[in-house]
C-alpha cells in the first residue's frame, strides 16, 4: 500500500452539535491552565525573593505545562471547529515531540525538586553552597536538553516507518499509534521506545522516590518544628509527583487496551495533559505563603493604578 502521508483523527466523527459544547469546555480549560501557570510564572520572574532554586523549579514547572497544552490544545480547539480532522504526517511527528518532551520534563524537573528538598533538608546549612545558581542552571538545562535529544532520536527513528493505514484513534499523535499503522517491523523502535523510557520517566521516578524515603527518615530523627517546616515543604511537591505519576500511569497503560470504552480512554489519556497543568499553580500557590502574597500584590496592582488614575 502507498506510504500515507496524511493522517485522519477518527475520534471527531459524529458529534453533531456537541462539538461546539466540547469546543468551548476546551477553550475554558485552556484559558484557565494558560492563567493559573503564567501567574505562578510572572510573580516569580518578577518578584527578586523568589529568585530561589525551590521558586524556580515551580516556575519551570509551569513553563512545561505552557508548553505541554500549547502542543495540544490548540490543535483539539481547531479539530473541534473544522469538519476536516486531518494532520500532516511532518506536524503529527512535532505534536508528539511536543507531548512527549512536556511529559519526560515534568518528571525530570521534579526529579531536581526531590534533590533540591532533600539538600535543603539534610543539609541545611551547605545547601546555598551545594545549590548554587551555576549548578541549578546546569542541573536545568541537562533535565532540558537530554529529553530533547533522546525523544528527537525516537521520531527521527518511527519517521522511516512506512504506513499502511492513516486511521489515529486518539486526540492527538503519539509514536504507539503511528508504530501500529506501519505496514513495518517496529521492533527497533519499540526497544528504542523502552530504553527511552527507562531513562527518562523510570530513573527519574525511582530517584524521586528514593529521596523523598531519605526526607522521610531524616525528620523522623529531626526536632518537632523542623519536622513541621520538612513537610510543609515537601507536601505540595509530593501532591504534584502522586498526581502526574498516576496521570502519565493511566496514559502508558490502559490507554492500549482495545476494548476500552472511547469516552474511557478519551478522559484516561488525556489526564495528564490537563490535570497536572491546572492543578500544579494551585497547589503551590495556595500552599507557599511567599508566592500567595505575591500573586495577591500582582492582581491588586492594575486595581490600585487605576484608582489612582482617577484620584488624579
Amino acid at each position: 500500500m502507498e506510504n500515507q502521508t496524511i493522517l485522519f483523527f477518527s475520534m471527531f466523527e459524529n458529534l453533531g452539535y456537541l462539538q461546539y459544547l466540547y469546543f468551548i469546555l476546551a477553550l475554558i480549560l485552556y484559558c484557565t491552565i494558560l492563567f493559573f501557570n503564567i501567574i505562578i510564572v510572572l510573580v516569580i520572574f518578577l518578584e527578586p525573593t523568589l529568585h530561589q532554586p525551590m521558586y524556580i523549579l515551580i516556575a519551570c514547572l509551569s513553563v512545561n505545562s505552557l508548553y505541554g497544552t500549547a502542543g495540544f490544545f490548540p490543535r483539539l480547539l481547531t479539530d473541534l471547529l473544522l469538519d476536516s480532522h486531518t494532520i500532516s504526517r511532518p506536524a503529527c511527528h512535532v505534536q508528539t515531540f511536543v507531548i512527549y518532551t512536556y511529559a519526560s520534563y515534568e518528571f525530570t524537573i521534579l526529579m531536581l525538586m526531590s534533590y533540591d528538598r532533600f539538600v535543603a533538608i539534610s543539609k541545611p546549612l551547605q545547601y546555598y553552597s551545594i545549590i548554587t545558581p551555576k549548578v541549578l542552571t546546569v542541573m536545568i538545562a541537562i533535565s532540558w536538553i537530554y529529553p530533547m535529544f533522546s525523544i528527537g532520536v525516537g521520531i527521527i527513528l518511527i519517521n522511516r516507518l512506512q504506513l499502511c493505514g492513516n486511521n489515529i484513534k486518539k486526540l492527538y499523535c503519539n509514536n504507539w499509534i503511528i508504530a501500529k499503522l506501519s505496514c513495518q517491523s517496529a521492533q527497533i523502535d519499540n526497544i528504542y521506545g523502552f530504553v527511552v523510557l527507562i531513562t527518562t520517566v523510570l530513573i527519574p521516578l525511582t530517584f524521586i522516590m528514593y529521596t523523598y524515603i531519605k526526607i522521610l527518615i531524616i525528620c523522623q530523627k529531626s526536632s518537632k518544628e523542623l519536622r513541621k517546616k520538612a513537610y510543609h515543604t515537601c507536601l505540595p511537591h509530593l501532591v504534584t509527583f502522586v498526581n502526574y505519576s498516576i496521570t502519565i500511569f493511566c496514559e502508558m497503560t490502559f490507554t492500549r487496551f482495545e476494548n476500552l470504552h472511547p469516552a474511557i480512554a478519551i478522559i484516561l489519556s488525556l489526564e495528564f495533559l490537563i490535570i497536572p497543568p491546572l492543578l500544579n499553580p494551585l497547589v503551590y500557590g495556595l500552599n507557599f505563603p511567599d508566592i500567595q502574597r505575591k500573586i495577591r500584590h500582582l492582581l491588586r496592582t492594575p486595581k490600585q493604578t487605576v484608582h489612582c488614575q482617577h484620584a488624579q
